[in-house]
């Protein structure tokens, strides 16, 4: 087995090793997720804390770890004799994103529980995870199947496997760990809410702590057991704090003044439900064991705020997460004590390293090498973005033609546009699919493991061989062939690529503002049903990508933000640069049907013949059978109809703005019809 990277020798990253330390002094905190840009130690520091946890005591020979103090009367292993426990490590257990359901949760002999009765069960990740850590790595990009179970097992600390009137429960408490970059995507609200506390992790920009970064890690890939020899002491006495804490913790007293401070916080952020209130008191709690402390103040409160609440105030994916302290100060001043203050009233994550105000980490053995770290750092990153569109050179910008960005109109509810046709692609809620989840509509031989038996067929299939197999009683004699896989018809997710035209003919303030409101509202229906997006623009002499195909709608919707207009209007040029995308996406992604939307007002200019180049390029994507519709952005009392006609050399659907809105009378569904296929 090889040697973990020693927790005490990660370098700065202070809201994240506080985070994952305050879940190992109380694990009813209820996890931590990590998000942040990648190469910022999030998967080192979640793996190093494994070696930190205080041991387990487990029933001899069970393989769902049941403590010999009071074993689970329901486990599948049982019923335990009393017996002395023995201990060992606490266990850190990583689910893949590509795992499949029987991985996560287990698998049943359907053979076996049909023919004999028998009810053997092969445990899954849930139940090696129980009383230890389970790790999701880009948790984010977690299929939604596996989501769910997560979400049952994290709600009711155990695991259900249900297959055809046969169940087994055992239980599944356990430490939820994940991390994310969430430039690939956003979680769904209700795992998102699961996580007890977030954390936001940048790169530092300190030259020092960045040289000190590498020295350590081409220091530990030399001897990864020398290094770790290096930190033995540190690691030993980071230990024994958490295992002090750990004694402590029950006698720390949360006061009603405190719980007051709480309650009033958790209200004047607005967050949903109680469990907000819950987690900080939990925080708050740890907090005070981990420095030493046997009553709550107010600067835990403050410090478990900034933990506990980001995450959950976040009401659509284009909302950053972040608290504002200035508002968190003035609530817990008005909520809090009628006494005088410390001059210092945040001493913050990184104040004091002797175990004063929010608690803090073990100072680094080598230095002061601690700038601010989380949430504060990552804000930085909203500012330059907006430098590329700024740019004279920029390719693709007519400088004299431009004008300034306009900001989106209020985004709405849009109608549902699907890709006609059953795909197989990636589970999502937009076009009919077969999915591994969903209603039954027949059955096949499994090609591999069984997964869904399709009960009344199997038995169909075993019925007209009974008497050939000496059947004598009431068991049903099984062999493998009979086994029937349901299929099922569900829903998935495509990839929706949008073509955007920011040319001059859409560069009236109200006119663009209108039309990115609808691309933002279209971008908000895409996250709700799990598609990928991706965004074109085309103006002034050419087209470019302004966000290759991705799962983070937020990144798309801050591109559109700063989205400028003017110039010519290269309608070819865009749809080209389309079909170029999707060509590649269909290389590395060919189960992933895709959507096209073009939004424009159907007109061409610039270059010789616009409209007949715009025609062939639009039968390109015709001939390929792409799914597509025209959002008609023309307005006024003379329309030329432009849009529609565009629309039909795409093979495809027009719609115009008002027609989008889910709530418009002009129908509650508009299919998109693809080449080829009749309306």
């Amino acid at each position: 087995m090889s040697t973990p990277y020693p927790f005490t020798a990660i370098v700065g990253q202070d809201d994240l090793r506080l985070g994952l330390l305050l879940n190992a002094v109380s694990p009813a905190v209820g996890g931590v997720l990590v998000r942040g840009e990648k190469g910022t130690a999030k998967s080192t520091a979640v793996r190093a804390l494994a070696a930190l946890m205080p041991e387990v005591s487990v029933v001899p020979g069970c393989r769902f770890s049941c403590d010999p103090v009071s074993p689970d009367p329901a486990c599948p292993d049982g019923p335990h004799a009393e017996a002395a426990g023995v201990s060992r490590a606490a266990r850190t257990v990583e689910l893949p994103v590509g795992a499949s359901e029987d991985r996560l949760v287990g698998a049943l002999d359907i053979e076996r529980a049909l023919s004999e009765g028998v009810k053997a069960f092969e445990p899954g990740l849930l139940a090696d995870a129980h009383r230890g850590i389970l790790y999701v790595d880009e948790v984010n990009l977690l299929h939604d199947h596996l989501v769910d179970l997560l979400l049952d097992a994290a709600a009711m600390g155990a695991s259900y496997v249900e297959r055809e009137g046969v169940s087994v429960r055992h239980a599944a408490r356990f430490l939820l760990v994940g991390t994310m970059n969430p430039e690939e995507g956003e979680l769904r609200p209700q795992l998102l809410d699961r996580f007890g506390l977030t954390v936001e992790v940048a790169a530092s920009r300190d030259t020092d702590e960045r040289v000190e970064v590498v020295r350590r890690r081409l220091a530990y890939d030399d001897d990864p057991e020398a290094f770790a020899a290096r930190w033995a002491e540190e690691e030993t006495a980071l230990r024994a704090r958490i295992a002090a804490a750990r004694a402590l913790l029950p006698r720390v007293v949360l006061g009603d003044a405190v719980l007051r401070q709480i309650a009033a916080t958790c209200a004047a952020f607005e967050v949903d439900g109680m469990r907000a209130d819950i987690v900080m008191a939990r925080t708050a709690t740890a907090l005070a064991a981990w420095a030493g402390r046997e009553e709550v103040t107010a600067d835990d409160v403050r410090q478990a705020a900034l933990l506990a609440l980001p995450h959950r105030r976040r009401r659509n994916p284009f909302d950053a997460p972040g608290l504002d302290e200035d508002k968190l100060d003035q609530t817990l001043d008005e909520a809090g004590p009628q006494e005088d203050n410390d001059d210092d009233p945040d001493p913050g994550p990184d104040g004091g390293g002797d175990g004063g105000g929010g608690g803090g980490v073990p100072p680094q053995a080598d230095g002061d090498h601690t700038p601010p770290q989380g949430s504060q750092g990552s804000q930085g990153d909203d500012t330059p973005s907006q430098a590329p569109d700024s740019a004279p050179d920029a390719p693709g910008r007519s400088a004299g033609a431009e004008q300034q960005p306009v900001a989106a109109a209020e985004p709405f509810r849009t109608k549902m546009l699907s890709v006609p046709g059953l795909g197989e692609g990636a589970a999502g809620r937009r076009s009919r699919a077969r999915t591994a989840h969903g209603r039954t509509t027949g059955a096949v031989r499994p090609q591999g493991a069984l997964t869904k038996l399709h009960l009344s067929a199997t038995v169909q299939a075993a019925a007209p061989h009974q008497r050939a197999r000496g059947r004598s009683g009431r068991g049903l004699v099984v062999r493998r062939d009979d086994l029937r896989q349901a299929t099922r018809e569900g829903r998935e997710g495509n990839l929706v690529l949008f073509v955007v035209d920011a040319s001059g003919s859409m560069a009236a303030r109200q006119r663009m503002s209108a039309v990115k409101g609808a691309v933002l509202s279209l971008l908000l229906d895409a996250y709700q049903r799990r598609d990928k997006v991706g965004l074109v623009t085309f103006r002034g002499k050419e087209a470019e990508v302004a966000l290759p195909p991705t799962s983070s709608v937020d990144a798309a919707a801050s591109r559109l933000e700063s989205l400028p207009t003017g110039g010519r209007t290269p309608l070819a040029a865009g749809l080209l640069k389309a079909h170029d995308v999707l060509r590649v996406e269909r290389l590395r992604d060919p189960s992933r049907r895709p959507l096209l939307v073009v939004v424009t007002d159907g007109r061409a200019t610039g270059g010789p013949e616009p409209v007949a180049l715009a025609g062939r390029a639009a039968r390109l994507h015709q001939a390929e059978g792409t799914a597509s519709v025209v959002v008609d952005c023309e307005s006024g009392y003379v329309r030329l109809g432009l849009a529609g006609e565009l629309a039909r050399e795409l093979g495809g659907t027009a719609v115009t703005l008002d027609e989008l809105r889910a709530d418009s009378i002009a129908g509650l569904v508009k299919d998109v019809t693809a080449a080829g296929r009749a309306a």
